[in-house]
């Protein structure tokens, strides 16, 4: 798959772009045929979902581990991208760091799937997830310290915490299809935001200290 050495100049240039849209479009077809239906989908139904033959498929990804590899790792980056977009889009911090999460909730439904491929202590296991904590855990952060900057959440969050907090709430849907993740992890974000009678407290001083129960 290597280019020859003669095809070195800018015609050969579009060509590479050409083929790198089509992997990623070949990823995010299966990244969203895995999210609804697990990373034993059909091949099939992730051909159809892209718009090509399963022959396409696995000519870039020969097996379903070479798949769920480069989804895994193709989400991570879109996370990782997604985290400045929507700060800059979105109407309040709080609600870039939702929609983050939803990404987030989406991811973790594959990544929970990289386990029937890879065990802990693969070595390829081990390189995605400290992969995966390099990329996602400093974009976390990024949202949660924007939201607390403007007063919008308690201060006292952290980002693993928080990551690991949300994917401790999807476990239950993966043996459990009227478990509702998502409802739980929105729950969980809303319960970050501060309320009025937080706000009073913090501006008076008490912020990093608990309220005395009624």
């Amino acid at each position: 798959m290597n280019d020859s050495d003669g095809d070195t100049g800018p015609a050969t240039r579009p060509k590479r772009a050409d083929a790198r849209r089509n992997e990623e479009a070949l990823l995010d077809a299966a990244a969203a045929v895995f999210v609804r239906s697990g990373v034993e989908a059909p091949v099939r139904d992730i051909a159809a979902e892209a718009g090509v033959g399963t022959g396409t498929i696995y000519r870039h990804f020969p097996t379903r581990a070479d798949l769920i590899i480069a989804v895994y790792r193709h989400q991570v980056e879109a996370c990782a991208e997604a985290g400045p977009a929507l700060l800059a889009t979105s109407p309040t911090p709080h609600a870039a760091l939702g929609r983050w999460i939803n990404q987030f909730v989406d991811f973790l439904v594959t990544k929970h799937g990289l386990a029937a491929v890879l065990q802990p202590g693969n070595a390829d296991f081990d390189t995605l997830h400290a992969y995966f904590l390099d990329r996602l855990v400093p974009v976390c952060a990024q949202l949660l310290e924007a939201a607390t900057a403007a007063g919008e959440i308690r201060s006292d969050v952290n980002a693993l915490e928080l990551m690991r907090g949300v994917g401790n709430l999807c476990i239950g849907a993966y043996n459990n299809p009227q478990y509702d993740a998502r409802r739980l992890v929105e729950l969980l974000i809303a319960g970050l935001r501060l309320s009025v009678q937080d706000l009073s407290w913090c501006h008076g001083g008490g912020a990093g200290r608990p309220r005395e129960a009624d």
